[in-house]
């Protein structure tokens, strides 16, 4: 699944450094604002302990881990809606995006010039947010100015969606993202074919220096944000760039020995990713054989043929039932076989829907 979060936050608060060592895909660094000027596009592993356990049990001959995609955005500055700093690309690349991971800088570094010469989260989180409203203001005005002529000739579809329109237009006006405002499950269609930046969900990335990580808690900054994405019943996820830029240069025990050496249990690179996962609703069901064990990521509430689609198109039209038995089941029985004899593997029709940790087998025909 092509889904994808765009990486935001205002110049030099450790985007493009955070981005490689996400991806290590070598996105621009430097100490100056606009230096990545391109989206960059990264696919990063999705890291998932249980791939690890069913290739002991199935020991196939290669393992496939499910990926996720995140871009980098180059740092938007005030006026950005209005052009200023690139702003309409930037703008626009945002718009391509499913999510918003917003970094958000929670350190003092004399080295590292700030865009607005002091460290504000609340004030940086507020400058972005308000360039995304006023570029949807723009947008909903635009398209409220084609409806109301429609509205006003009683056209229902119109009526409907001047209604839609007219509520994110007080909405935005008043400085609210579109996303904390209610609407009705066919009004969210209308929304989302808006295709709003505000409407998008948002993970708050609280980045620190490499000495604040452990007692990240005692950083009055990252505080701030805790509290402000709380307002918005968003995540925050606190890492430190520059600790996760040497992370990714390490490998197996090696990553192991120094994550020990921390005093952290994981990298916030993966506990980015799977918050990032989590945010767009996705979650992971595995087929497994000899020839490999696979993982597969899906939107949560899909359907087995659905799920099988996601394999190949073939699966899904000529989808009869899917084998299913859930991880912890297999887990536990040591062996499909295992698992078969003892009553734990399903045989699942069209209307089943997919559950995270799902291990299945398709049975279809063309």
């Amino acid at each position: 699944m092509a889904l994808t979060t765009g990486i935001v936050g205002l110049p030099n608060v450790g985007k493009s450094t955070l981005f490689n060592a996400i991806t290590q895909a070598g996105a621009e660094s430097a100490n100056y604002p606009f230096c990545t000027i391109d989206p960059n596009v990264g696919i990063v592993e999705v890291p998932d302990h249980r791939l690890t356990k069913l290739t002991e049990l199935v020991n196939p001959k290669k393992t496939v881990p499910t990926a996720f995609e995140f871009t980098d955005i180059a740092g938007i500055v005030k006026g950005a809606s209005k052009g200023e700093g690139l702003g309409n690309q930037f703008l626009s690349h945002i718009r391509q995006v499913d999510a918003i991971s917003h970094v958000v800088r929670c350190f003092q570094d004399e080295n590292i010039t700030h865009v607005s010469g002091t460290v504000d989260p609340i004030s940086d989180i507020e400058t972005i947010n308000l360039e995304l409203i006023l570029a949807d203001l723009e947008t909903v005005t635009k398209r409220l100015q084609r409806v109301e002529k429609m509205a006003r000739q009683k056209d229902k579809e119109a009526v409907a969606e001047f209604e839609v329109l007219s509520k994110l237009k007080d909405a935005l006006e008043e400085e609210k993202p579109a996303r904390a405002v209610e609407f009705t499950e066919e009004q969210q269609k209308l929304v989302k074919a808006l295709h709003l930046l505000t409407n998008k969900p948002v993970l708050y990335v609280a980045n620190v220096g490499e000495d604040e990580l452990l007692e990240a808690d005692q950083n009055e900054y990252v505080k701030l944000v805790r509290q402000f994405a709380a307002t918005e019943n968003a995540e925050v996820i606190v890492i430190s760039a520059k600790v996760e830029s040497e992370i990714a240069e390490l490998e197996g025990e090696e990553k192991a020995e120094f994550l020990e050496e921390l005093g952290i249990k994981e990298s916030g690179l993966d506990q980015l990713i799977k918050a990032a996962y989590q945010l767009l609703g996705l979650a992971t069901y595995f087929t497994a054989g000899e020839q490999e064990v696979r993982a597969w990521t899906f939107r949560k509430g899909i359907k087995a043929p659905q799920a099988a689609g996601i394999i190949h198109t073939d699966f899904e039209r000529g989808f009869i039932r899917a084998e299913t038995v859930s991880y912890d089941d297999l887990v536990e029985a040591g062996s499909m076989n295992a698992a078969k004899e003892k009553g734990k593997v399903r045989l699942e029709g069209k209307d089943y829907l997919v559950k995270d940790g799902d291990v299945i087998h398709f049975r279809f025909n063309v």
